[in-house]
């Protein structure tokens, strides 16, 4: 018995001693971790629960959260941003996957030509894309959107000064841009894929729409699940577009969540209404998150 306890004892001091250099190389990962992101996290909680004042925040409790029960702009932001949402993410991902499949059958230098071109666009500055976006949607007749409508005799459109027509174009500019790490990401997946799968499809004389539907989109729906879960995630806390294309007008027709708490902490400083949003933000994204893994993760193996 007390054998069996010192070999307990040794196995413990062992794992420490085995693992301690471990813990020392993602010390610094973790204290990055603890500082910007841990720390906000919990400083949002708490200031969530305060009246901002510049000598002193004031504790007032649940009033943040239940303002935003009454807070129409805040429920019309919720609106705007899962709308953007449901119509953006799908659409996006069906393009992403059509490029992939398209350059799969490729040559490898094709290959990585089109994978260079496509994702060149994440590397720019999202502030300059929309710059180039601006141009595109112009509302003078010059303007390349209103130009090519002009081709089939439709009259010139304000399409960021328009309540009709800003949300639509916060999500062309969606459709046609930022797919390059989508389609790298599904060309890795494609790439994974055993040729002896497609060599034995081609021997029972299976079409194209049949190895689509049999081989590649069950295989790759690992793929898809990530990234419709980061696309929800990220669209649901867009800021740049709405901030720099509209600025959330006309009429607040594309105040996004994102935007609104921006504006409310920078430049309101209403900071614990903000903190309160960003938290209220936070938990539907992880419902929704849950919800997509509950329901089209039950197949899917990793």
């Amino acid at each position: 018995m007390n054998n069996c306890k010192n070999e307990v004892k040794k196995r413990k001091f062992k794992f420490n001693e085995d693992y301690f250099w471990g813990y020392v190389f993602i010390a610094v990962a973790l204290a990055v971790f603890a500082m910007f992101t841990l720390y906000p996290v919990i400083s949002a909680f708490i200031i969530s629960f305060q009246e901002f004042k510049p000598l002193g925040s004031q504790w007032i409790g649940l009033e943040n959260y239940a303002g935003l029960l009454k807070d129409k702009l805040f429920g019309k932001s919720i609106v705007n941003t899962v709308t953007y949402t449901v119509f953006s993410v799908p659409v996006s991902l069906f393009i992403s996957f059509i490029i992939a499949v398209m350059i799969y059958p490729l040559k490898k230098s094709l290959q990585t030509f089109f994978k260079a071109i496509y994702y060149l666009p994440a590397v720019a500055s999202g502030v300059a894309l929309s710059v180039v976006w601006l141009w595109i949607f112009d509302p003078m007749p010059q303007g390349i959107l209103n130009t090519i409508i002009g081709w089939f005799g439709i009259s010139n459109q304000n399409w960021l000064g328009s309540s009709n027509t800003a949300m639509l174009s916060l999500l062309l500019m969606s459709w046609l841009s930022s797919h390059g790490t989508s389609i790298i990401i599904y060309l890795a997946a494609l790439l994974g894929i055993p040729d002896s799968f497609f060599e034995s499809a081609d021997l029972d004389g299976a079409t194209f729409i049949k190895k689509l539907r049999y081989i590649i989109i069950p295989l790759l729906k690992p793929t898809t699940l990530f990234l419709l879960v980061t696309g929800i995630i990220g669209s649901f806390q867009v800021f740049m577009n709405a901030y720099m294309m509209t600025g959330g007008g006309p009429n607040n027709a594309t105040t996004m969540v994102g935007l609104l708490i921006f504006n409310n902490a920078f430049k309101y400083s209403k900071f614990g209404i903000a903190a309160a949003q960003s938290l209220v933000l936070a938990a539907i994204i992880a419902v929704i998150s849950i919800f997509q893994f509950k329901v089209l993760g039950d197949d899917v193996e990793y």
